[in-house]
């Protein structure tokens, strides 16, 4: 047989033309992702209700959110895994119907165990259905311009979903039930997996049939799961808590046992190729940082708005608007159109700094500030800068990478976000009470009168939550500084047939194999 027929039989080459579903698959794939990213924000709007309905205790209310976020991170790169082995849009689905009964159990649960098991069910099959999204993408868009529009609006939806939770939270909450929160999963759900059964076409031969690495499972999901829950526990408990230290020390053991064992097996669960590439690499880490920045903000502008300015949560969620249409702009106008014509960094960099120029703003917040002179822009700011810098990021994440390792390098990304959404709620908000108890301490003596010691309270929380957005600045900072130095991928060629421009050998699309 002659070398060209060879390679016609193996590899028939990248289609000539493109999935004609792929733009109703991305309809679907969005759907879940939205799903998946406001179930993160909702739920936290109904815990007070769901709390007292189902007589949850003060110390056990936090495994609403710990159980679910255990669950998920945990899991997620076993997740990966699975959607290389199954296929992706098996996987999809799947994790789309797992969630959904999950999302049901927890809208009839009728006390604190049933709640918790349903929220850990949410999370084990969000572990799977997240990358799965992501990595479908990766291998249904590879032309540039069509790829960069894809996880342009990918990117916004996962910029964005978490503010759209506070708003819908808030509406259902207040309007009808705690328990909507939970049900409203189920029509989403729904209606993304039946899409994407009779939509979305996989391109073969992208599997990793390769036998499951258990050692590697075991290893990185209690290594991740110890490190979650100690920046949970730290949070509550605080940073020097036996626990807590006890937490940190087993997640960098098995972690460090994990790298140690994905380097030496023939089928690791984790390639150290994904992450230890340059520009994923720089992607993982500047992702992370950006959403521990991004999380302590909702958690301080929440409170703020409802504490200190006296907002129901219908009136705190369309305050999140201006962040939501930022981002939107950012990510699908800004970036989508800028990311075939300039290098990935020259969008993430910039993007991370007008971010920490509106958390800048913010810093100035006290008990009177204007909403429109002070918060509108600022949040507009932060929306801009995120939308623009995660939708390079978001692109640049599974771009470049085998087929057989999509999966697992979506799950890095998801891996990244949860792992730093645990460490903003945690560090920030230790940083936010210490500040707040200093304050108070020092001025609570020249408060005379009830309403001058309410007012000092008040101070105080503010002095509390600009102290916090203080580090939350400074770590966008570092955020802009790791992608402008690590990530030095080229733009994308614009010819997928092609290959790479030079200067863009990262940026080569991932090929389409067919058997």
């Amino acid at each position: 047989m002659s070398e060209t027929a060879s390679k016609a039989r193996v590899t028939p080459a990248v289609p000539d033309e493109p999935d004609p579903g792929r733009w109703k698959a991305l309809v679907f794939i969005a759907l879940a992702q939205l799903m998946v990213v406001l179930d993160a924000t909702i739920v936290n709007i109904a815990l007070p209700s769901a709390q007292q309905d189902l007589g949850i205790s003060d110390g056990n209310r936090q495994w609403v959110v710990t159980a679910y976020a255990l669950a998920f991170g945990g899991l997620l790169l076993f997740g990966g895994r699975i959607a290389d082995l199954w296929g992706r849009k098996k996987a999809f689905v799947v994790g789309l119907g797992g969630f959904a009964a999950a999302s049901a159990l927890g809208g009839a649960a009728t006390n604190e165990v049933m709640m918790f098991g349903a929220r850990a069910l949410q999370g084990v099959f969000g572990a799977l259905l997240a990358p799965a999204a992501l990595s479908l993408l990766a291998v249904m868009f590879t032309d540039a311009k069509e790829r960069a529009k894809a996880f342009g609006i990918y990117g916004a939806i996962a910029g964005g979903g978490g503010a759209v939770g506070l708003i819908l939270g808030g509406f259902l909450t207040e309007y009808l039930d705690w328990r909507w929160t939970f049900f409203v999963n189920i029509p989403f759900a729904v209606v993304a997996a039946a899409g994407a059964y009779f939509v979305i076409r996989e391109p073969k031969g992208g599997r990793n049939r390769s036998p499951l690495d258990i050692p590697g499972v075991i290893l990185s999901t209690f290594g991740l799961v110890a490190l979650v829950y100690g920046f949970t526990r730290a949070e509550s408990d605080g940073w020097s808590d036996a626990v807590t230290v006890g937490m940190f020390v087993a997640s960098a053991v098995l972690l460090l046992a994990f790298v140690v064992v994905e380097s030496r097996v023939k089928a690791p669960l984790l390639p150290l190729r994904v992450v230890t590439e340059r520009n994923r690499g720089g992607i993982y880490l500047s992702l992370g940082l950006a959403i521990i920045a991004m999380f302590g903000l909702f958690l301080f502008l929440t409170y703020y708005l409802q504490i200190v300015k006296g907002y129901s949560p219908v009136k705190t969620g369309f305050a999140f608007l201006p962040m939501i249409a930022g981002m939107i702009t950012g990510s699908t106008q800004i970036g989508t159109r800028l990311m075939t014509r300039v290098a990935p960094r020259l969008l993430m960099g910039p993007g991370f700094l007008v971010a920490a120029l509106g958390m800048l703003l913010l810093t100035q917040m006290e008990i009177g500030s204007s909403y429109a002179a002070l918060l509108l822009p600022a949040m507009l700011l932060l929306g801009l800068g995120m939308g623009t810098a995660f939708m390079p990021a978001m692109s640049l994440s599974t771009q470049g990478v085998e087929p057989r390792d999509a999966g697992v390098a979506s799950a890095m990304v998801n891996t990244s976000q949860q792992v730093g959404g645990a460490i903003g709620t945690a560090l920030l908000n230790t940083i936010a009470a210490s500040a707040t108890t200093s304050y108070i301490a020092d001025h609570i003596a020249g408060a005379t009168s009830r309403s001058q010691q309410q007012l000092v309270q008040l101070q105080g929380q503010v002095q509390g939550y600009t102290s916090a957005i203080w580090f939350a600045v400074g770590i966008l900072v570092v955020a802009a500084a790791i992608a402008l130095t690590l990530v030095n991928a080229g733009r994308p060629n614009m010819n997928p047939a092609t290959g790479a421009e030079e200067g863009a050998a990262d940026e080569v699309p991932i090929p389409v194999v067919a058997h």
